[in-house]
């Protein structure tokens, strides 16, 4: 059964895009599992440009259009991690529903243990297309006041379409006295945080390389964390997590 999960966030700049790559690519390489990321943010797609590509001669904008089926708009990138980008050409959005997203989706059943689509920033139209053809959502974020708040206002709106909150990932955390607490973030959410990532350069080299942090360095404790919450998505046991992993101090 293929479980597809919707990455949003309430602004961009959060590394909405950074989590989903490191999430799909940690469990192909860790866990085994075929995961399929799909650029659902059409008007500023970025996910190709994440991994250093250009150029595809098949995106979902032709798949949207009904020029071309979904298969053939799905680039392998790595071992068990696949690729639906969106063209960044401007002239490519004419003609294109986003809303016809989830019947294309579907063709995707039973090819992808996990498919992420990740949405674009906001709850405009391209996001809720995202998260109608979604049956599960994370939200990425910051600790602060505002990136709550979008949480807040997300979660209503995923509770009117019936998608279920798998929980929050604060990214960019710095520690500092006045980002809000992790146990607050669920007190006002009613939304598991269910995992904190430090800022931490690391990653911004990682895109600078065109690459996933946890394939170009796995044994950073950025990397480290990412395969955790990616194990735990996928449904390993926390005692098996602790030996493949090393008995994080994430678990």
């Amino acid at each position: 059964m293929t479980r597809t999960i919707s990455i949003i966030s309430g602004k961009g700049g959060v590394g909405k895009t950074t989590i989903a790559l490191n999430i799909a690519s940690a469990m192909a390489a860790h866990f085994g599992k075929q995961t399929t990321v799909v650029d659902c943010n059409m008007t500023t797609s970025h996910l190709g440009l994440y991994l250093g590509s250009y150029h595809f001669p098949v995106t979902l904008n032709d798949v949207l259009k009904n020029e071309a089926e979904m298969d053939q708009a799905t680039y392998a990138i790595e071992n068990g991690m696949s690729l639906v980008p969106a063209s960044v050409s401007l002239k490519d959005l004419d003609g294109i529903d986003i809303f016809y997203l989830k019947e294309k989706v579907k063709a995707m059943e039973g090819k992808a243990d996990f498919v992420f689509l990740d949405s674009a920033p906001g709850l405009g139209r391209e996001a809720l297309g995202a998260l109608k053809a979604s049956d599960e959502y994370i939200f990425v974020g910051n600790p602060n006041i505002l990136s709550v708040t979008d949480m807040m206002r997300c979660n209503e709106v995923c509770q009117e379409i019936g998608i279920k909150p798998l929980g929050i990932v604060l990214n960019m955390v710095h520690k500092d006295r006045y980002e809000i607490a992790r146990q607050d973030i669920e007190r006002l959410t009613g939304i598991p945080v269910l995992a904190s990532i430090p800022f931490d350069r690391e990653m911004r080299r990682s895109m600078a390389l065109k690459a996933p942090l946890v394939s170009i360095n796995p044994k950073h404790k950025v990397s480290r964390q990412l395969v955790g919450l990616s194990g735990m998505l996928a449904g390993y046991p926390a005692q098996q997590k602790r030996s493949l992993l090393g008995a994080l101090r994430f678990w």
